[in-house]
């Protein structure tokens, strides 16, 4: 793959941006329950990316393909977060209602509560995550949208009910597109917080806003131990709308990323770290910045959620509509992208790995910009 060439940094951030609208959303009226599916025909032989570009793999598959096993829960409103309980059921949280779900491995569905959210654009009541004492101190996490800003909230499952949400962090820059959203405890025990630059691509490069970056936070919303500075919640910089966040077995943290109109990018994240945006799109950031290890076009991609299972990540396409698998090697190296469901569900929104190694893929066809069925949104099992 060549590298862009690097335009001048001065250049570049003095340059006015042009970004694209979000398309109108759902209105926010809470849907019914969703319904319990059971299994039902799903393809079991993958759908390989069309094209060989951007080191795609087209060819055969001697590790075996992931099979979709069933669909385990329909008629869902854009879910967008998925965080696992200790029992194996998990929590869903559905962006334009703002209702919160539980739901167990067989599919039976329960509301948990809600959380009131501004759901337009791209923001809503976006990502969930389990704290990992949860067996001590029943408390899960969210990331939402209010009027002024985006923020974290936690609040305890007091049985099967959520109790009253209180803010951990907020002064978090909102927009009507970019506005991150992924949360998830890292193998450290911190919570990890992805921000967009809010269709300000300026933030991403100031290290004073909390927008464009990936932050570092306590239970508490202080700044972690071990941050670049000490009294900052960031850990890394420049970045355009993470949506996705995962570890491997080596505790390397991986990012899926929206490039703008080229280039979706797939990032090692560093301690500290600035990945360039808006000054670089994907490859090509020479010394000042962390180049991608894998680049996508953005008709391929435009990537959300990610998972490590099975000794690969797992990346789910939105405009792509398509399961990326990617090979990650014992030294952190990424290769070997292959595409499978291609245009099979349509929008592909989160990809989350459950304790019983099966994969929990989320469809986001409800969300203004799919073309749903009568069926969506779902929840899909497949078998990596």
């Amino acid at each position: 793959m060549r590298p862009r060439r690097r335009p001048s940094r001065w250049a570049l951030i003095a340059l006015a941006l042009t970004l694209g609208a979000a398309t109108g959303c759902a209105d926010d009226t809470p849907a019914p329950l969703p319904r319990t599916t059971q299994p039902t025909d799903l393809p079991s032989q993958p759908t390989p990316s069309p094209d060989g570009e951007s080191g795609t793999d087209t060819g055969d598959d001697p590790s075996g393909a992931p099979r979709a096993v069933r669909t385990l829960v329909d008629q869902l409103e854009v879910p967008w977060g998925v965080g696992f309980l200790p029992d194996g059921s998990a929590v869903i949280t559905e962006r334009i209602s703002g209702r919160v779900l539980g739901i167990t491995p067989d599919g039976t569905a329960s509301r948990l509560g809600g959380i009131s959210a501004v759901a337009e654009g791209e923001a809503g009541l976006l990502g969930v995550a389990v704290s990992p004492t949860f067996d001590r101190d029943r408390t899960l996490f969210f990331y939402l949208t209010t009027a002024t800003d985006n923020r974290v909230l936690r609040a305890e499952l007091d049985g099967t009910m959520l109790g009253e949400p209180t803010v951990v962090l907020d002064g978090i820059p909102r927009g009507f597109i970019h506005d991150g959203g992924r949360l998830a405890f890292g193998p450290d025990g911190y919570l990890y917080v992805t921000t967009g630059e809010t269709g300000d691509p300026a933030l991403a490069q100031d290290p004073d806003s909390l927008a464009g970056k990936i932050l570092r936070i306590t239970a508490d919303g202080e700044p972690a131990p071990g941050n670049p500075d000490p009294g900052s919640p960031v850990w890394s910089l420049g970045h355009r709308n993470v949506q996705g966040l995962a570890w491997d077995d080596e505790g390397r943290l991986w990012a899926s990323e929206f490039g703008d109109s080229t280039w979706d990018e797939l990032n090692l994240i560093e301690k500290g770290g600035n990945y360039g945006w808006p000054v670089v799109e994907g490859v090509g950031g020479g010394n000042d910045f962390i180049d991608p290890q894998l680049v996508w076009p953005v008709e391929q991609a435009s990537p959300s959620g990610l998972a490590y299972a099975d000794d690969h990540l797992w990346m789910a396409g939105l405009r792509g509509q398509r399961l990326w698998r990617i090979n990650v090697s014992p030294a952190g190296k990424a290769s070997r992208p292959k595409a499978y469901f291609t245009e099979d569900y349509g929008r592909l929104r989160t990809v989350a790995t459950a304790p019983d190694g099966l994969l929990w893929m989320t469809t986001s066809n409800r969300d203004g910009r799919g073309d749903p069925t009568p069926d969506d949104d779902r929840i899909i099992l497949i078998q990596p």
